[in-house]
């Protein structure tokens, strides 16, 4: 692995979720600067939630790259959201961008719809990406709010924002939904977040099940392991968060660059005709056998 590569993170910390990556050091790697792109996407329309930074940022950068119109949904990062918008009109590609709350069904139904209507009638590709977690040492005293606002953001969101897509999507389309590497393994501190990412791949298997056998539509999944993304010092303390990523096999944090590629290929009809219901793992070399 590249030197260049071995990122050390200072100790920091932020104070909410689910946080904002211009106040991070270093800033994540999510412009896909090395990406040789092929015209994967061309003509396409994507919609990607927590579009704004981190791994969003980088699956809508790639996606405009590769010829798509990218609408994001983000809460309320306004400034990172728009360095995204203005990579992805860089590409020459438009963009939609939409401030809420996913944990929230009425948003989720008039941002879909908005989008749709602002970027052509019609939904390609959805990646299910917005996510948030909460530090617990001690589940015996984890609050009910907690519990509930870990579960309407991570799953009860995406099929909100699932079922509003679908009408706009075309026969043959692709749902792309971010699980993660602690839906295999658990998380100790992370107990309800887990808990999600686990519905989530259940969600994902069996969506892909009726929606091939009614309209050929592939929904597959991606589990990443230790990102740099915003979520990290929102979510743990300064010590912590600088060593993020050194139990992993690599023995470090990956960069949303990283995960990115795997979002485009499952996006892709040419690239993954024969995948559905199936989950890629980014995650530095953690074996899960699933």
């Amino acid at each position: 692995m590249p030197d260049e590569q071995k990122t050390e993170f200072p100790p920091q910390t932020q104070d909410r979720q689910p946080g904002i990556e211009a106040g991070m050091t270093p800033r994540p790697r999510d412009r896909m600067e090395g990406w040789r792109p092929a015209g994967k996407l061309a003509g396409k329309v994507a919609l990607v939630t927590g579009g704004d930074s981190g791994i969003g940022r980088a699956v809508s950068i790639g996606f405009a790259k590769e010829g798509a119109d990218v609408a994001i949904l983000y809460k309320d990062e306004h400034g990172d959201a728009e360095e995204t918008r203005r990579h992805i009109e860089a590409e020459g590609r438009r963009c939609h961008a939409a401030a809420g709350d996913i944990g929230d069904p009425g948003f989720c139904r008039g941002a879909v719809d908005e989008a749709v209507r602002a970027l052509g009638g019609r939904l390609d590709i959805l990646v299910n990406n917005a996510a948030e977690q909460h530090v617990c040492e001690d589940f015996a005293e984890i609050g009910d709010a907690q519990v509930e606002r870990t579960f309407r953001t991570n799953i009860l969101g995406m099929i909100w924002v699932t079922r509003a897509a679908l009408p706009h999507m075309p026969d043959g389309a692709a749902i792309i939904n971010t699980t993660s590497i602690t839906a295999y393994k658990g998380s100790p501190v992370l107990v309800d977040y887990a808990s999600t990412k686990g519905a989530i791949l259940a969600f994902t298997r069996s969506l892909s099940q009726q929606l091939w056998q009614s309209r050929k539509i592939r929904v597959n999944a991606v589990a990443p392991g230790p990102i740099w993304t915003p979520l990290i010092p929102a979510s743990f303390d300064a010590v912590r968060t600088a060593k993020h990523g050194e139990s992993a096999t690599m023995g470090r944090a990956g960069q949303p660059d990283e995960c990115a590629p795997c979002y485009i290929f499952l996006a892709s009809e040419a690239d993954s005709s024969y995948m559905t219901g199936q989950t890629l793992h980014p995650n530095g070399g953690t074996v899960v056998n699933g």
